[in-house]
């Protein structure tokens, strides 16, 4: 039996089988355009930043300009 889920992007039903190398994505074009939609942080893992602190105290130990 073979397992289907929806593309995230365009919502058409995948066959998650090997042979389908963009799965879950039914096509490239809905994967690159989901990848595009993380580079441009449109898409985010919610939760803390775990390094938010280190970046402002490294952030003070910079000169800054007058």
């Amino acid at each position: 039996m073979t397992k289907t889920v929806n593309c995230p992007h365009c919502s058409k039903a995948v066959k998650w089988i090997p042979e389908n190398k963009y799965r879950p994505f039914c096509c490239e074009r809905c994967k690159l355009i989901d990848l595009g939609a993380w580079a441009k942080e449109e898409h985010a893992i919610p939760g803390d930043p775990a390094f938010d602190d280190l970046m402002s105290e490294e952030m003070d130990d910079f000169p800054t300009r007058h």
